[in-house]
């Protein structure tokens, strides 16, 4: 009942198996010496299949993992569902993201030496479920057959310290989350609203490397790892990177991500580069968090992809590589490639007196504002882990604070649609040599009310002087700004708690307790242009 309820609701074709045989609890084998546990879910009789694997460490009893299983198992497909190490049952200690490589192979290995597996694999799975996949694609011989990447990307690095600054509400969150799964009273769900209240303080926590305790009462190994190696270049992450050898894979890839996923840049740039090396991928980008919209998204792509790779049906391929959701304008369209060649980088410029521009800015003086991490600029909105403060929010109270300089466009004369990667290059001395700059573009409707559309962060070079030139790269975007609307971009030395705050001393990361605040002077003339680069599709 709960697959044909699941059918309905995701508009799935129709089911071609309906007795399905389950095996609970098989005993996978490490090198090692530890055993994983897995469930295998199978058309009842049938001869030797190819395995479509899922490794998950939110385990293989919940819901979203057996409602996957189900329907591809409904469709003639054999699922094996196995618990990461260290997590509900499989044996060794969870060590996130440094282990699933070794496993992953070890257990595609012994999948291959069943008699029920005909020796054709594929993968499936979202977030960290999709790394577990990269762990393994780039570096199985023979390869997989095919691979369903929802909301992931082949290296976390770049998700984590986004701009080289660390991401303190996704962190934590996830941290929090893996911390209690298996609690009882928690269930491994996102915190409930006592939880979250408590998350929330966790987060002002100094030091940052002991957040965890003040979050959920106990040390969490993945928080104190992340806060111990923030610093850039640390090879701490170096073995859990796939980025390099995922271009050299040849298996068949599949895409879903969403414009507020926060793992879209990092997922945009392995697409990118898998098409740059000629290989078959494509993608789907809908309006979408981390979150169960894009979820049905990609159980409904994981069918179809599926079925094209495994069972011949070829007609689920006919599809363009790359489609997309254009917000705002609630329509879909298809390309061939990313970024779509109508999109043309256009440049927004800084100008004084609070007003944004297309054409080069003149002679004028840099506007300035303190940043305070006793007191941090606050955020609301944006690319979160937990979506239900995340996506577009109202800026307005954030937009009245001391802290933030406000830029703002004129009345649009006509719809502006903006298709591919944001930047912006701010040019910007500050008194201390430790800062933040974070800047946000923001929709401006007829009423006044300002709703974020993308943003980004970027740490300046510790002990920076004179005037810096600040490379921002803020989220990619899929936006129709409508006729009469304005364009408002942010400025301020921080987001919290998105981002850590920058205690302007130096200090590491994860130890800094001692706070000072730092003065910003933000440039916006002939020699320092600061401004924004749009991909303004089909032209102003």
């Amino acid at each position: 009942m709960l697959s044909r309820l699941i059918d309905r609701l995701l508009g799935l074709p129709e089911a071609t198996v309906r007795d399905i045989e389950v095996v609970h609890d098989l005993r996978v084998p490490m090198p090692d010496g530890v055993v994983l546990r897995a469930d295998r879910y199978r058309p009842r009789g049938s001869e030797p299949l190819p395995v479509v694997l899922v490794r998950t460490p939110y385990g293989k009893h919940k819901l979203d993992a057996k409602g996957t299983a189900r329907v591809l198992a409904r469709r003639g497909m054999q699922v094996v569902v196995q618990n990461a190490r260290g997590t509900f049952g499989s044996g060794g200690r969870f060590s996130a993201f440094h282990q699933e490589k070794e496993d992953g192979l070890a257990t595609a290995a012994w999948l291959r030496e069943q008699p029920w597996c005909d020796g054709r694999l594929a993968m499936t799975g979202a977030s960290y479920l999709g790394f577990t996949q990269w762990a393994v694609g780039p570096y199985l011989d023979p390869p997989l057959e095919a691979m369903c990447l929802g909301v992931t990307a082949s290296e976390f690095r770049t998700t984590f310290y986004p701009g080289g600054v660390f991401a303190l509400h996704n962190l934590l969150t996830w941290a929090a989350l893996i911390g209690t799964q298996e609690e009882a009273r928690l269930g491994g769900m996102l915190p409930g609203p006592r939880g979250e209240r408590r998350l929330r303080r966790a987060m002002a926590h100094v030091p940052l490397g002991r957040s965890d305790v003040a979050a959920i009462g106990k040390e969490v190994p993945f928080l104190r790892e992340a806060a111990a190696h923030s610093g850039a270049g640390d090879p701490f992450w170096t073995d859990v990177d796939n980025s390099a050898a995922a271009v050299k894979m040849t298996t068949p890839t599949s895409m879903v991500t969403g414009w507020w996923d926060l793992l879209l840049p990092a997922q945009l740039r392995d697409y990118a580069a898998l098409r740059e090396a000629g290989r078959r991928s494509r993608i789907l980008i809908g309006p979408w968090g981390h979150d169960l919209g894009a979820l049905r998204a990609f159980l409904a792509e994981e069918v179809s992809w599926l079925s094209a790779h495994l069972l011949g049906d070829t007609a689920q391929l006919q599809r363009s590589p790359v489609r997309l959701y254009l917000q705002r304008a609630g329509r879909w369209l298809d390309f061939e490639r990313w970024p779509p060649p109508q999109s043309v980088p256009t440049p927004l410029h800084l100008l004084s007196y609070g007003r944004l521009g297309w054409s080069a800015p003149g002679e004028s003086a840099p506007d300035t504002f303190t940043y305070d991490p006793a007191h941090p600029t606050r955020t609301v909105g944006g690319p979160l882990l937990d979506m239900r403060q995340g996506k577009q929010r109202d800026n307005r109270p954030i937009e009245a604070r001391p802290d933030v300089l406000v830029y703002t466009g004129g009345p649009l004369p006509r719809d502006l649609d903006l298709i591919g990667p944001v930047s912006a290059t701010v040019y910007v001395r500050t008194d201390t040599g430790h800062a933040d700059v974070f800047v946000r573009l923001c929709d401006v409707d007829a009423s006044g009310v300002s709703r974020n559309v993308t943003d980004g962060i970027v740490r300046l070079p510790a002990g920076s002087e004179g005037v810096v030139k600040a490379e921002v790269e803020l989220h990619p975007t899929g936006y129709r700004f409508r006729r009469g609307h304005r364009l408002r971009v942010q400025v301020a030395g921080g987001a919290f708690p998105r981002f850590a705050r920058n205690h302007g001393t130096g200090e590491p990361v994860a130890e800094a307790v001692r706070t000072r605040a730092t003065r910003f002077e933000i440039f916006h003339d002939g020699t320092h242009p600061s401004s924004l680069t749009l991909p303004v599709f089909g032209g102003r």
